[in-house]
């Protein structure tokens, strides 16, 4: 099956796959992990390239590097760049975040990052149904790497003061935990996000700082995805909105 393009904006599209496709916790971590202008940026297992590709479209960072194991993946991520004109902003590089920390010369694009972004595999190795297909499985589990690896590659990456952002499933949250502050990196912002009021969040966004001083964790009001009738809330019409603008 070829490549689809996906607009995220009038001049900002994606190339997805069957198997290499992004979704609304995506566009979430996207948001919430909203790079300043002229930032350098990395977006850890990118799959397609949808997060840097909608900085781009929103926002004007300097320049953002994908990484991502997958090879398939990249490619589409190196035609979404061609496509949009977008190639001296985005590269990707086809590379197991796991190396990152002993890699030297490490690729410039990787040093002194000021923000890093991941939706990492939900799933710890052993837990849940795995999918047969390698690509949605590696995904999905921790097959490739831990969050314990993410951690260290980000903090090998960033810059002093710099950013992670990620997205994870509550009941991880004390795995994600430990694993930053094990790393140097300290946690500083999180936010549920609840598919009802009333009811359990299905995920949270947390964003920690390297070398941060310990405490000052800042708890936002939970991000509400639908009202009682199922339609979007204003929050997430405003954050759609300006993905959905190119439609």
């Amino acid at each position: 099956m070829q490549p689809e393009l996906e607009p995220l904006s009038p001049n900002i599209s994606v190339f997805v796959s069957q198997t290499h496709r992004f979704n609304t916790d995506t566009i979430l971590l996207a948001h919430f992990a909203a790079p300043k202008r002229g930032e350098r940026c990395a977006d850890f297992g990118t799959g397609c390239g949808a997060i840097p590709l909608i900085w781009l479209a929103r926002y004007e960072p300097a320049q953002i590097c994908g990484v991502e194991i997958q090879p398939d993946a990249c490619e589409l991520v190196r035609q979404s760049a061609e496509h949009c004109g977008v190639a001296d902003r985005l590269r990707v590089l086809n590379l197991d975040l796991r190396q990152l920390p002993q890699s030297r010369p490490r690729d410039p694009w990787l040093e002194n990052c000021d923000l890093i972004s991941c939706n990492p595999p939900y799933k710890a190795q052993g837990t849940g149904i795995e999918n047969p297909e390698q690509g949605k499985r590696m995904a999905r589990h921790e097959e490739t790497c831990t969050m314990e690896d993410v951690a260290h590659a980000a903090a090998s990456c960033l810059r002093y003061g710099g950013r992670l952002c990620l997205c994870q499933r509550p009941e991880r949250l004390t795995d994600i935990f430990t694993a930053l502050c094990a790393n140097g990196l300290e946690p500083k912002r999180l936010r549920f996000v609840q598919a009802r009021v009333g009811k359990a969040p299905k995920l949270f966004l947390l964003q920690a700082r390297k070398n941060g001083q310990p405490g000052g964790l800042l708890v936002e009001p939970p991000l509400i995805l639908h009202n009682e009738d199922g339609t979007f809330t204003q929050e997430m019409l405003e954050i759609y909105g300006s993905y959905k603008e190119g439609h």
